[in-house]
């Protein structure tokens, strides 16, 4: 998979911070953030998923002309019943190495982790795929490794 490069800026730690709720001074006060022990503004623990903002083929985004199974009202472009429910989000774990700051650059890569299966007696199998993405800095260091884990099913749960 290719690697992105993930541009960490002050303003979008704000706005990240403000979208989640949280309004400690460290995600948007540079002033204040001196005064802590992260000595400057850093990232809210969940920021890195905004790494998919910089990722032109990130699956979850519209594209202009092509058919995409939305979150709106209805779904566009997708035709009869879907071939499986779907996909879950079924776990995420952050590991920090250091804080990760404003003005940094990230290259973040995405890597395949273990996948395995267990039987569901209303959906059939379920199939688990774990991602890991490693976000390093300039100097090629690891900053944050991102553990995220989905499930598949063989087929639609029955709504009867």
């Amino acid at each position: 998979m290719p690697k992105i490069a993930f541009p960490v800026e002050a303003t979008h730690i704000m706005m990240f911070a403000r979208a989640i709720g949280d309004t400690n001074p460290v995600y948007h006060d540079a002033e204040a953030a001196k005064k802590t022990e992260a000595k400057g503004v850093i990232a809210p623990p969940t920021f890195v998923q905004a790494v998919a903002q910089f990722d032109p083929d990130y699956h979850l985004r519209p594209k202009p002309g092509q058919q995409w199974f939305g979150s709106g009202k209805t779904p566009t472009g997708v035709e009869g019943k879907p071939a499986s429910s779907g996909g879950l989000h079924a776990e995420q774990e952050y590991t920090y190495h250091r804080p990760l700051r404003a003005g940094e650059v990230l290259t973040s890569e995405v890597k395949q982790g273990k996948t395995w299966e267990k039987e569901s007696k209303r959906a059939g199998k379920l199939i688990f795929r774990e991602r890991i993405t490693e976000h390093r800095d300039a100097t090629g260091e690891l900053v944050v490794t991102a553990r995220s884990v989905g499930v598949t099913t063989e087929r639609p749960v029955d709504a009867s």
